[in-house]
C-alpha cells in the first residue's frame, strides 16, 4: 500500500529504511546526536549516499523531561529541515508540536512524525497540508514517566486505540492514505508487551494502514540482552540486537523502519528482498538483486 505525503506516495512494496537525525545533545543514543543544524545537514547527506529511503528529523528527545519551547525547538529543527528538503529523500519532521510542525512543513518536511497521539490542531493541519502523517500510540501526554498499563490483550488494546484515533482523524479531514501507524516500542509498554506486538505485527497489519516501527537501539532490546530492564544495556551496546529485531519486524510486515545505523539498513534490504512483494519472487523477477552491487559477479 502506498503512503501519501505532501508531494509524492511512496511505493511501500519493498520496506523503506528512514534514518534518524537528531538535532539535540541529549538524545538517547550518543551516536545520533548532530547537535546543530549545521552538523545535522551533513550527517542527514550522509544517510542519503548511504542510500536510506527518507530522513526523520527531531530536535527535542523523547525521554521524560521539562517541556521544550515551541521557538527553541523550532531554532534546531526547521533550519536541518531546510538543509535536507532538497536531498533526493523525503523528511519527515519528528515533532509533537503543532506550531512547530507546521514550519517544518513549510520548509520542505513533508510528513510529521508524532509520538503524542495526535490531537485535533494537529490532525486539522495535516488534513490541511496533505502531508504524511505517523500515528504513535500512547497512553498519555509524550515526556513523562508513568508505569505502562496492563492490558488483557496488547495487540487488540493497540488495534482498537488507532481505530478511534483514526477515525477523528479521518473526521477532521485527514484521507486514510496520509496516515502511517506506530505501536510506540518503549512507549506505555512493558518488554514483554514490546516483544508481543513484535511477534504479532501481522495482525496490526490487518488496519489496512503502513506500519512504521520504530525500534532502533530501544531500551527493550537493551532489556533483552541483559535479562533485566533495571540492568539493560546502553543504547551503544544495542547494535546487533536491533539488527535481528529490524530482520524479524520486515518479515512480519513491517513497512517503514526508523533506524539509526548502517547495519540496519542492511537489515531492512536483505530481509525486504527474503520476504518479498506480494505476487513476486523477493520483489524482483528473475530473482534480480534489490539494487546493483559493484562486486557482483
Amino acid at each position: 500500500m502506498p503512503w501519501q505525503l505532501a508531494d509524492r506516495a511512496l511505493d511501500l512494496e519493498q520496506p523503506i529504511a528512514a534514518g534518524i537525525v537528531n538535532v539535540t545533545s541529549d538524545s538517547m543514543f550518543e551516536g545520533a546526536r548532530s547537535g546543530t543544524p549545521e552538523r545535522a545537514v551533513q550527517d542527514g547527506l550522509a544517510m542519503v549516499e548511504a542510500d536510506f529511503d527518507m530522513l526523520d528529523i527531531g530536535a527535542v528527545a523523547a525521554k521524560a523531561g521539562p517541556p521544550v519551547p515551541a521557538e527553541k525547538e523550532a531554532a534546531a529543527l526547521v533550519p536541518a529541515v531546510a538543509g535536507l528538503a532538497t536531498s533526493g529523500v523525503p523528511v519527515s519532521a519528528d515533532t509533537f508540536s503543532v506550531e512547530v510542525a507546521r514550519r517544518a512543513l513549510a520548509a520542505g518536511a513533508t510528513a510529521v512524525n508524532d509520538i503524542s497521539g495526535g490531537c485535533d490542531e494537529m490532525f486539522e493541519l495535516v488534513a490541511a497540508t496533505g502531508c504524511g502523517y505517523v500515528l504513535m500510540h500512547i497512553e498519555g501526554p509524550p515526556r513523562v514517566d508513568r508505569p505502562a498499563p496492563t492490558y488483557d490483550d496488547v495487540v487488540e488494546q493497540l488495534k482498537a486505540w488507532f481505530g478511534g484515533r483514526v477515525e477523528r482523524a479521518r473526521e477532521l479531514g485527514v484521507e486514510k492514505e496520509q496516515i502511517a501507524i506506530d505501536p510506540g516500542l518503549d512507549f506505555d509498554l512493558t518488554t514483554e508487551q514490546d516483544l508481543e506486538l513484535l511477534r504479532r505485527l501481522g495482525e496490526l497489519c490487518e488496519l489496512g494502514l503502513p506500519l512504521y516501527i520504530s525500534l532502533s537501539r530501544k531500551d527493550f532490546i537493551g532489556a533483552v540482552l541483559a535479562g533485566s530492564w533495571e540492568e539493560r544495556r546502553p543504547a551503544g551496546e544495542r547494535e546487533w540486537g536491533t539488527v535481528a529485531a529490524v530482520a524479524l519486524a520486515v518479515r512480519s510486515g513491517a513497512d517503514v523502519l526508523r533506524v539509526h545505523d548502517r547495519s540496519a539498513l542492511q537489515a531492512v534490504r536483505v530481509a525486504g528482498a527474503i520476504r518479498g512483494a506480494p505476487g513476486e519472487d523477493a520483489g524482483r523477477p528473475n530473482g534480480a538483486p534489490v539494487r546493483p552491487t559493484e562486486d557482483a559477479a
